[in-house]
């Protein structure tokens, strides 16, 4: 969905990590987005999406319920100094995972840092090497670092103005239901749609302006509820 929003909007992209799941589909991803404003539009994406469909992976065709946790990260460019203390990371290889070239499975190339103070992680697997594999995994660890210190920043300014960190009734910001109608409909502003197919192929643009607006006016969350049928997931 966020390569197609990115593609509509001439943006660059690079997949820098991807794990499969154990049965089918992705675990996770790492995605760079590269074009003007892509942090400050996609910063509204920010939290945990849920799916309701009919699992293409279950033979009995059951309504099921799953959810992803979307987080954008900053990339901390040169003018931005963010110091690694290399004694506070531990630096793990391994071998890449997935199809691929003459040299995947066979030598260590992967990069896996955890900033041990933190518990940070961040890895690559995609590139050819190792070297450039952790050069991408410096990158991503130096943003989510960036990613940490600006909420930390933006968590002290929501408690001098005394508004409440988190929703109460959870964190979930919005909902895909292609079972039994039609819908997706974003929790904090109420905005929605019946055309599905177009949001899930990077329509997203009326998504994100709404949040955004909301953001920019100080407005509370819409407070909408959803169908919570319990689902198998």
């Amino acid at each position: 969905m966020y390569l197609r929003w990115a593609e509509r909007h001439r943006f660059k992209t690079e997949v820098v990590d991807q794990q499969e799941g154990e049965q089918a589909g992705i675990k996770s991803a790492t995605v760079e987005i590269d074009g003007r404003a892509a942090y400050g539009w996609m910063r509204a994406e920010r939290g945990v999406h849920r799916l309701v469909r009919i699992s293409p992976f279950d033979s009995q065709k059951r309504r099921q319920t799953t959810f992803a946790l979307v987080e954008v990260l900053p990339e901390a460019g040169d003018d931005i100094e963010i110091e690694l203390n290399w004694d506070e990371i531990r630096v793990d290889t391994f071998r890449s995972q997935g199809a691929g070239g003459q040299h995947v499975n066979k030598t260590d190339s992967a990069v896996r840092l955890t900033h041990l103070p933190t518990n940070v992680v961040a890895q690559s697997q995609n590139e050819r090497s190792q070297t450039q594999n952790k050069e991408m995994a410096i990158r991503v660890l130096k943003a989510r670092l960036l990613e940490r210190a600006l909420e930390e920043q933006e968590a002290e300014v929501r408690k001098l103005k005394g508004e409440h960190v988190e929703a109460g009734w959870g964190n979930q910001i919005r909902s895909y239901v292609l079972h039994p109608y039609q819908m997706v409909k974003d929790l904090r502003t109420a905005h929605e749609t019946g055309n599905t197919q177009a949001v899930l192929d990077g329509d997203l643009d009326a998504f994100m302006q709404a949040e955004l607006e909301r953001l920019a006016t100080g407005g509370g969350l819409a407070g909408v509820p959803v169908d919570d049928d319990t689902d198998e997931a």
